[in-house]
């Protein structure tokens, strides 16, 4: 699944290929896709003509569209809190937003009006100036739009926390309740209300970079280790920013269909059996939440009390 660096790179795109222009019109060629549109696929659709795209952001796995304010006697009304539309939202400011996730496979193209459509290809969104379209691709379909209230945090999201190269993350207060937790490291990683955008391949990288073991109980981590393991979240996920994030198959790309490059990077995930590069042992590959761990047996000893 899509992590912090490949969102962002998707956001990056969207931001150069859709901001400033004016949806014409939306196509939904599978209702799975926006699913999470209560209002179901024609409404979509209708909530989406003639408004224009302000802005592109982003909250951990997650990003979004800003949208211009509904044109009288078109779409349809969405409320907030408020119960009228456009009005100020309980936590996601005014106005409302195009939200994305991108699920196991999904893919936000930006292509050319004559390309062929894409085997795997669920909503099509073209503009008024005839230019490029927008095109949502997902092979699993477990990913989704909806058109929300909230332009600033659009509300099904508010709960995230802020993610690590956000300017409103709180060092302090992550130290203070990663070590409040009672489970694993890696578990307190994964945790998108605590830190949000980190999933399986960044938590190990990271993980390895502090020189901590994914199961160390999070209650016996320093203030120290914990700053250290943050500082190191950082440093992995902007390296895997400037390669364009991580792509082990084709279906993680940009908007301009480019896999990211990271992987060459990778230290131990995905290594299992290879040496490590900073001690030769051999990485060692775990069961972890039906997923895997890797780790280095002697730069991240396994401690002697541990939370699986």
């Amino acid at each position: 699944m899509p992590e912090l660096p490949e969102v962002e790179v998707v956001r990056r795109g969207l931001e150069r290929g859709v901001v400033g222009r004016t949806i014409s019109s939306v196509e939904v060629r599978h209702p799975r896709a926006v699913r999470r549109h209560d209002a179901g696929a024609d409404d979509f659709a209708a909530a989406l003509a003639g408004r224009a795209v302000l802005t592109s952001r982003r909250r951990g796995k997650y990003l979004w569209l800003g949208l211009s304010r509904p044109e009288p006697g078109t779409g349809s009304a969405r409320t907030g809190e408020t119960g009228e539309t456009g009005e100020k939202c309980a936590a996601g400011g005014a106005g409302e937003a195009l939200l994305g996730h991108l699920g196991m496979s999904g893919q936000l193209l930006v292509v050319p009006r004559d390309s062929p459509d894409q085997t795997h290809l669920r909503v099509r969104f073209r503009f008024t100036d005839e230019g490029r379209e927008l095109r949502f691709v997902d092979q699993r379909t477990f990913g989704g739009l909806a058109v929300v209230p909230g332009a600033d945090l659009p509300l099904p999201i508010a709960h995230i926390a802020p993610d690590p190269l956000a300017a409103e993350f709180d060092d302090e207060r992550f130290v203070g309740a990663l070590r409040r937790r009672r489970t694993g490291l890696k578990r307190a990683l994964l945790d998108q209300r605590l830190i949000s955008g980190v999933g399986n391949i960044y938590a190990d990288e990271a993980l390895w970079a502090a020189r901590l073991h994914y199961a160390r109980p999070t209650e016996t981590v320093s203030r120290p280790e914990a700053l250290r393991l943050l500082a190191a979240v950082r440093t992995v996920m902007t390296a895997a920013l400037a390669a364009g994030g991580t792509s082990f198959d084709r279906l993680y790309v940009s908007t301009e269909g480019v896999s990211g490059l990271f992987e060459r990077s990778l230290q131990v995930y995905g290594r299992g059996g290879l040496e490590c590069s900073r001690c030769a042992a051999a990485i060692r590959r775990d069961a972890f939440m039906n997923r895997s761990s890797f780790t280095c047996p002697v730069c991240q000893p396994q401690p002697r009390r541990a939370r699986w």
